[in-house]
C-alpha cells in the first residue's frame, strides 16, 4: 500500500466518530478484520462499542504468560458481560523455554535488547498469528497516551504486519475514555483504581505517582522514547510522541 492509499483512507475516516469508524471498518474489511484487545480501558470501550453496534468483528487477545491475575479476571468478566469468547493467543513454548534458559527468567531487566526479545517472543509473534488472514486490525491507541504515540492516525499502515491498523479512539482524551466507561458501566481492570493507568505484564508494570506520566509505570527503568514493545510500528518506525502512554 502506498502513501496515496493511506491518504485516501484517512480522508474516508476524517470527521467520523468512533462508532462510525468501527462501522466503516467492519464494512470495508468485512470478514478480514479483527480487534486485538490488550484489556486496557480504551480496549474495553471498543469492546463495548462493537457489542452495542452488533458488529461482526472477532476479538483476539494475547496471554504472554506473565499477566496480572486481575487481567485474567477481566477477561472472564468481559466474556460474561458481552456473551463473547476471546480468541486467546499464547507465545510458542519452545521459544519461551529457549529464551529463559539462555537469558534468565527476568531478562527484560538486563537491557533494552533483551526486553525487546522478550516482547517479541511473548507479544509480537503471537500477534502475527492472531492477525493471520486479516487485512486490517483494530487497536485502542490514542495520541495523548505517550511520547511514542503522538503521530497516531485513525487509519495507519502497520509496516510490521503489512496491513491497515484502525485506531477509532485516536482523538479521544483520557477523560472521554473514563466518562464512557462510567456512563455505560463498562468492566475494567481493577488495577486502574490502584494507580496503574497502563497495564501490561506483571514484571514490567508498576503503579505510578500522581505527578508521573501515564506510561511511567511501563518498563520504568528505560528512557521514555524506548517504551514500546514493537507492536505499534507506522511507516517502518516506532510511532513517536508529543506529550508523554495500551
Amino acid at each position: 500500500m502506498n502513501n496515496d492509499d493511506i491518504i485516501k483512507l484517512r480522508a474516508e475516516t476524517a470527521g467520523k466518530d468512533a462508532e462510525n469508524i468501527l462501522q466503516w471498518a467492519a464494512k470495508k474489511y468485512a470478514g478480514q478484520i479483527v480487534f486485538a484487545s490488550a484489556l486496557g480501558a480504551e480496549d474495553q470501550v471498543i469492546t463495548d462499542l462493537i457489542w452495542r453496534l452488533k458488529l461482526n468483528i472477532p476479538i483476539v487477545t494475547l496471554d504472554t504468560g506473565r499477566l496480572f491475575d486481575a487481567t485474567y479476571q477481566l477477561i472472564r468478566e468481559t466474556e460474561k458481560r458481552y456473551d463473547v469468547r476471546f480468541r486467546v493467543y499464547f507465545p510458542e513454548r519452545e521459544a519461551v523455554e529457549k529464551m529463559v534458559n539462555e537469558h534468565g527468567i527476568n531478562l527484560f531487566r538486563d537491557s533494552v535488547d533483551k526486553r525487546k526479545l522478550c516482547c517479541n517472543i511473548r507479544k509480537i509473534e503471537p500477534l502475527r498469528r492472531a492477525l493471520t488472514g486479516s487485512k486490517a486490525w483494530i487497536c485502542g491507541l490514542r495520541r495523548e497516551q505517550s511520547v511514542t504515540r503522538s503521530e497516531v492516525h485513525i487509519a495507519d499502515w502497520d509496516e510490521g504486519n503489512q496491513m491497515i491498523k484502525v485506531n477509532p479512539l485516536a482523538d479521544w482524551s483520557e477523560a472521554e475514555v473514563w466518562e464512557y466507561i462510567a456512563q455505560h458501566e463498562v468492566p475494567y481492570n481493577q488495577l486502574h483504581d490502584q494507580g496503574y493507568p497502563s497495564i501490561g505484564c506483571a514484571g514490567c508494570t508498576r503503579a505510578v505517582k500522581r505527578n508521573e506520566d501515564v506510561r511511567a509505570g511501563r518498563w520504568w527503568w528505560e528512557l521514555p522514547e524506548q517504551k514500546e514493545c514493537g507492536l505499534h510500528v507506522v511507516d517502518g518506525k516506532l510511532i513517536r510522541i508529543r506529550n508523554g502512554q495500551k
